[in-house]
């Protein structure tokens, strides 16, 4: 058996990593979906629908200006996972190499980094969205900066761990001893070893900037009408939660699923990958 189909029947073997993954699956299916087509015009206001029944000619019924709550659902989750998707992708690109770059470089340009990652920590992405708001505005465009300004020192940290236990092994040695530069080494032994940790701790950040995002639009500090975010929905239901409870309850447990999902897909593909890290009793494939 290859070390492919080795790792497949494990993973299919691990209920976890399985409702996990079928569940983000779905949801960025259906989010990626509302990008071409979606039940009714997301934006289109009809006073005369308001507050439509459930699975009547509205599947989900209909808010306070008649617009079809599933496909808000939808276009909600996609521009959520869009800015999550983003706000992890800065993260990566900014935060990956300042660890690596800490870890090989070493002294007072390790301290610099580690110090930086501390002030940045100090600020969770709520303060830095207040501040870039107050500066550029709200938006959608903004909440991305705020969280994935956050994400950085994490992502820094995830790398530079790895990187300091790679480190000191014989063959980053001996690729020292070939005439390899620090950037080589980095390159072609470090981030390819350290791959692993990045990405368990990606999933981890996405289902964080999706309820980072939530929360910011809850306040109003991200996504603005006319465009509809699942934080922006649970703002718009508050005020008549007690009359239409299902209009908060829906994107709220949209919220809930997205990201229990994600955290299940990410402890089991960790488990996965980690020997380590595996659960006592997991089945394995007989090789």
């Amino acid at each position: 058996m290859s070390i492919r189909d080795h790792w497949a029947g494990r993973a299919l073997r691990h209920p976890s990593f399985v409702i996990g993954l079928l569940g983000t699956l779905a949801f960025i299916g259906l989010a990626l979906l509302s990008a071409v087509w979606t039940p009714h015009v997301v934006d289109r206001v009809n006073i005369a629908a308001r507050f439509a029944p459930l699975f009547g000619d509205y599947l989900l019924g209909t808010d306070h200006l008649g617009r079809d709550i599933a496909s808000m659902l939808m276009r909600g989750a996609l521009t959520s996972l869009t800015v999550a998707a983003v706000a992890v992708g800065i993260g990566l690109v900014i935060g990956v190499p300042l660890g690596l770059a800490a870890a090989i470089v070493g002294g007072p340009f390790e301290w610099l980094i580690l110090r930086v990652n501390d002030f940045l920590f100090a600020f969770p992405a709520l303060i830095v969205a207040v501040l870039i708001t107050t500066l550029f505005g709200p938006g959608a465009t903004n909440a991305m900066l705020a969280i994935g300004i956050f994400n950085i020192p994490v992502f820094a940290r995830v790398a530079r761990g790895g990187a300091l236990s790679l480190k000191s092994l014989d063959y980053v040695a001996a690729a020292r001893l070939a005439g390899l530069s620090s950037l080589a080494i980095a390159r072609k032994h470090l981030l390819p070893n350290i791959a692993s940790l990045v990405i368990v701790q990606a999933t981890i950040q996405l289902s964080l900037g999706i309820l980072a995002e939530a929360g910011l639009s809850y306040v109003g500090l991200g996504t603005q009408p006319p465009g509809t975010s699942l934080g922006l929905m649970l703002r718009d239901a508050q005020s008549i939660f007690l009359l239409h409870p299902h209009l908060a309850m829906v994107p709220g447990l949209a919220i809930m699923f997205i990201v229990v999902s994600l955290n299940l897909a990410g402890d089991g593909l960790r488990d996965l990958i980690d020997p380590r890290l595996r659960k006592e009793g997991l089945p394995r494939v007989a090789a």
